[in-house]
């Protein structure tokens, strides 16, 4: 594991890609930490430590923004959107394509297709953001507007120049989003991985080293910032249930079934040609999709509630409580479901079987095949979901139930593990494939290429 490591900085390519995404990242790290014009940071620091006992330990809305920009939300840093709104744009983008006919059609035209996609994309974007960035604004004017607790009688005012605040706080935090998106286009051209998952993974890992901070200091202290016991030993039982749910999350983003495909016997140039191979079906089809769709919409009624000052109603759905998991639970099946009707088509794949001169053995070709696709997709899709239902809601359990701090538990299952996960394992297969290309060991010894000796 180590010689591979090494390996990375001899071949000249993948070093300068190495070192050109570390460069970025040190930009973004940066623009994490840099305050928006206007805003009084002394003041805003207060605010936080007066309505929440710790910052970013807070579950629900506040603490996953904060999460996703690695802190930026806290200082009110020109990074707050971060690039989640081009996340959403290409979430959104990727479910209309199938249902909007005219861009079902770019999608079929190639190259020139896709750039008038991503163009939509990227305009999308922008309207996000001038959305996102316009309640973020009013919420530092007026946080009492947006769900949040009202400033106190007496208390500084968190903005410096309210006049001209929103307009400025606005077009701040769409140009620095939009930097963010171009800097990940550049990552995934030059660099290493792809660029905007790889900025999202770097905020959260951000968050990380106050985490440990926070798990030694209960440990020290023999109690959570709740006042519920916490010793040493509850910190290895900890340790070991995050290196079990890592492994877990692990095995449901590698895990899938093998389908057998058989091909045709076909004579190309006067030699027989034939064999099997199998087409893997993806436990975890949907990846993080189902999470962050969850998450999205169960904020959105609960924000509602709060603005309208409808405190029952806001109960029932905040945070950790039953009708929260229970809803945020079922929204995350729902969706898991939804993700694969949009993205999996059992008949175009029966189709492609059919010209390709393949099929599955016991299954005729044509339509019982596209039967048994999704018949097969639709059992593992309930397993999946079940599986990701138990990772997204354990973190919640335990902030519930042990008074864990929520910027810790975020950690041991849900979105942020889930991206953590599968960045690292996407961006380790195209480091070891330049690795092997070039005759070096991977990261991963498996079969003959741990012994090529062959001894």
């Amino acid at each position: 594991m180590f010689s591979a490591f090494w390996n990375t900085l001899r071949i000249k390519e993948l070093r300068n890609r190495l070192l050109f995404t570390a460069g970025i990242i040190v930009l973004v790290r940066a623009a994490a930490n840099i305050p928006c014009p206007g805003i009084d940071p002394v003041a805003l620091a207060t605010y936080f430590n007066t309505n929440f006992s710790e910052a970013g330990s807070s579950g629900g809305l506040l603490g996953m923004v904060d999460l996703f920009s690695g802190g930026a939300l806290l200082k009110f840093a020109i990074a707050t959107l971060g690039i989640m709104p081009y996340i959403t744009s290409s979430i959104v983008m990727q479910l209309l394509t199938p249902v909007v006919p005219s861009l079902e059609k770019m999608s079929r035209e190639g190259d020139a297709g896709r750039q008038k996609i991503n163009q939509y994309t990227r305009y999308l974007t922008v309207l996000i953001c001038l959305v996102q960035g316009t309640v973020a604004a009013t919420a530092m004017l007026s946080p009492g507007k947006v769900g949040l607790p009202a400033l106190a009688k007496g208390q500084t005012l968190i903005v410096i120049n309210p006049a001209i605040f929103v307009f400025m706080t606005v077009l701040v935090l769409t140009a620095c989003t939009m930097l963010f998106m171009w800097l990940g286009e550049q990552i995934t051209e030059r660099g290493i991985g792809n660029g905007a998952s790889i900025i999202i993974t770097i905020n959260i890992i951000a968050r990380m080293p106050s985490a440990c901070i926070q798990l030694a200091e209960m440990a020290r202290r023999g109690s959570t910032t709740a006042g519920t016991t916490f010793t040493p030993i509850h910190l290895l039982i900890l340790l070991c249930i995050f290196a079990a749910v890592t492994a877990a999350t692990i095995l449901l983003t590698q895990g899938y079934r093998r389908v057998p495909i058989q091909m045709v016997r076909k004579t190309i140039g006067g030699q027989v040609q034939d064999g099997s191979t199998y087409m893997p079906l993806k436990v975890n089809f949907a990846g993080v999709m189902p999470i962050i769709f969850a998450g999205a919409i169960i904020m959105i009624p609960t924000t509602m509630f709060s603005m309208l000052q409808w405190t029952t109603a806001a109960q029932l759905l905040q945070h950790g409580s039953t009708g929260y998991i229970i809803t945020y639970s079922l929204l995350i099946l729902a969706f898991s479901y939804f993700w694969v009707a949009n993205q999996f088509n059992p008949l175009q794949i029966s189709d492609n079987l059919k010209q390709q001169g393949a099929y599955i053995p016991g299954i005729r070709p044509g339509e019982p095949t596209a039967h048994f696709l999704d018949s097969t997709m639709t059992k593992i899709t309930f397993a999946g979901s079940i599986f990701l239902m138990i990772l997204a809601i354990f973190p919640t359990m335990l902030y519930v139930s042990l008074k864990i701090p929520f910027i810790v538990a975020s950690f041991f299952g849900g979105t942020s593990l889930l991206i953590m996960v599968g960045v690292v394992l996407d961006t380790l297969s195209q480091m070891e494939s330049h690795l092997t290309m070039r005759n070096y060991e991977g990261f991963l010894k498996r079969g003959r290429i741990r012994n090529r000796s062959g001894r």
